[in-house]
């Protein structure tokens, strides 16, 4: 049963964010087309607002022109961290670590590039949910988890486009609150448990109730707390991985502009092809940086525009400006900073002593092409011979173990890498056998990092002493409990615009259950099945913000031309 489900959720998955053209031996996904090219519509059509805007964003989050008055339970900077808390995390850490090694230091700029037009999208959709945001007189003794404010693109899907739509905005919340429950919730509990347990032999169980109780107390508070607990979380997390890194990049500072360098030129002239191995190809490099970048400032996705839509204020432009500061903050800054570490210690395309399960962890096999590069995910082969640490069977057509999808040239059977092993792999059976006709249920050797792992080691090499690395856990530890708390307040606006005021409370006691579960149980497909959801909601969001783009532009040039900041400065707002 469960391996139906697998094949049917990866069908889905192909479906949504594989499908598209296909340019040479690359294919460019529908969503991502449809993510760019509505950014190119928003940057064209606002008049590159993310550069007219930019400073002013940074003078309206200080809360220099806010007025306590306004309607909204956080204040600009808060919505913007509970926003960030959802954004900024694994995609800073992992997203680039893979984006580098799969396209290259090249990809960089393509993340750049898609965060640049990411910021007129945020404009655009968080703009609109302040627009037709919903709010709700309270009595003085209401549960303050009830909140004041309900909003987000299903609002804006209904009440701008017509009730003729409301089919659709009913299908956005009821994903989005699904979503909630999985990648933004049980994942993020999966996530830290798997850290605890292989760091520091805690238990499952154990992690899953604590991080469980910690989420269930910010969030019962409602959006002010979950506003007050990121507006401190945020900001300390990201204190603590950016200053790690610039320390590296101090200590490094001569590399800085190579680096740089490298990065802008790589982006149109790649040679470091895929997974740092054979001739690069520039749609690789592309499309990785592009992918990457997308999934991690969220742009278009819906999820923001929630939270920011609670936010106090009666200029809708207001919170836009602020919004925009996401993608600069998470991609701009703190994803470079997390490239130039890898790329200073040259991390990227180097390798590190590795133990190699047999058939496990992250093993695959690829074949070498004629020219040098490889072709990747080829089926396994029955078995390899190995003779002296080193696989009799190379060259072109030839199936090669590999690990992260770069081919093994060494193995050992020991960690120490002293003794070369001999006798044959059975990549099927899971074990090595040598000549003597001892089993290995592993080999070592040395192998490449990818994802979180690439970035702890650029962080454990780049720093002195042996703790370089724990700056990464730490942070991935606390981004994946701030992205459940964002989270849980997308899903209970949702079930509050589906199913009422009655289903925010059980949807909160549902959401901590949810998280427990999440971290004793294993989420290959939640995980899948959360991406496949976001890439569908993506495209009536997109239809919705395209559509109403006139309404932007009309309040957009109203705001600049009436300057009511200047009247709240003036009023003395704080």
């Amino acid at each position: 049963m469960l391996e139906a489900l697998r094949q049917v959720v990866n069908q889905l998955e192909e479906w949504v964010w594989v499908s598209g053209i296909q340019v040479g031996d690359e294919t460019i996904p529908f969503v991502v087309l449809l993510l760019l090219g509505a950014g190119i519509y928003f940057t064209v059509r606002l008049g590159l607002i993310q550069i007219r805007a930019l400073g002013h964003g940074f003078a309206v989050v200080t809360g220099r022109y806010s007025d306590p008055d306004d309607a909204g339970d956080v204040s600009h900077f808060q919505a913007l961290t509970t926003a960030l808390s959802a954004t900024v995390g694994i995609g800073n850490i992992a997203g680039v670590a893979i984006a580098l090694h799969w396209g290259g230091p090249g990809a960089l700029f393509w993340m750049w590039v898609t965060a640049f037009l990411g910021m007129a999208t945020k404009f655009c959709e968080v703009t609109l949910a302040q627009r037709y945001r919903e709010v709700i007189d309270r009595e003085p003794g209401d549960p303050p988890w009830k909140g004041t404010i309900a909003g987000g693109p299903m609002y804006y899907i209904e009440k701008g486009l017509g009730k003729h739509w409301k089919v659709v905005a009913i299908f956005f919340a009821a994903l989005m609150g699904v979503t909630a429950f999985l990648g933004g919730n049980g994942v993020q509990a999966n996530t830290v448990a798997d850290v605890m347990r292989d760091e520091f032999a805690v238990p499952i169980w154990m992690s899953g109730l604590v991080t469980a109780s910690i989420v269930g107390l910010v969030i019962i508070g409602g959006i002010s707390r979950i506003g007050k607990v990121t507006g401190i979380l945020a900001p300390a997390m990201a204190a603590v991985y950016v200053g790690g890194a610039l320390v590296i990049i101090g200590m490094n500072w001569d590399q800085v502009l190579p680096s740089l360098s490298l990065i802008v030129t790589e982006a149109f002239n790649p040679s470091a092809g895929v997974a740092g191995a054979g001739v690069g190809a520039f749609l690789v490099t592309m499309m990785w940086g592009v992918r990457r970048g997308l999934f991690s400032n969220e742009a278009g996705q819906g999820s923001a525009p929630i939270a920011h839509a609670a936010a106090r204020t009666d200029e809708p432009v207001s919170e836009g400006v602020v919004a925009l500061l996401e993608p600069f903050i998470d991609t701009i800054v703190i994803c470079t900073m997390t490239a130039l570490v890898i790329i200073i210690t040259s991390s990227w395309d180097d390798r590190f002593p590795t133990q190699i399960p047999i058939g496990g962890g992250h093993t695959s096999f690829v074949e070498e092409r004629e020219d040098g590069g490889f072709r990747f995910f080829v089926g396994s082969p029955d078995s390899i011979v190995v003779r002296d640490g080193v696989p009799v069977e190379t060259g072109p057509g030839v199936s090669r173990y590999a690990w992260h999808e770069v081919a093994i040239d060494s193995f050992f059977v020991d960690p120490a890498q002293n003794e070369p092993f001999t006798g044959v792999i059975h990549p099927g059976e899971g074990r090595a056998v040598d000549e003597e006709g001892v089993v290995h249920p592993a080999l070592f050797g040395n192998a490449p990092q990818n994802g979180a792992p690439l970035t702890m080691a650029a962080f454990r090499r780049g720093l002195p002493g042996d703790w370089g690395h724990y700056i990464v856990l730490l942070t991935v530890l606390l981004f994946a409990i701030s992205s459940a708390i964002a989270w849980s307040y997308y899903g209970d606006r949702c079930a509050r615009y589906l199913f009422g005021e009655k289903a925010v409370l059980p949807y909160k006691l549902a959401f901590v259950t949810i998280h427990f579960l999440g971290a004793v149980v294993p989420l290959v497909v939640a995980w899948t099945l959360g991406d496949v959801f976001l890439g569908l909601i993506i495209i009536p969001n997109l239809i919705a913000l395209v559509v109403l783009t006139p309404q932007v532009k009309e309040m957009t040039s109203s705001y600049f031309e009436r300057k009511p900041w200047i009247m709240e400065a003036d009023d003395g707002g704080s």
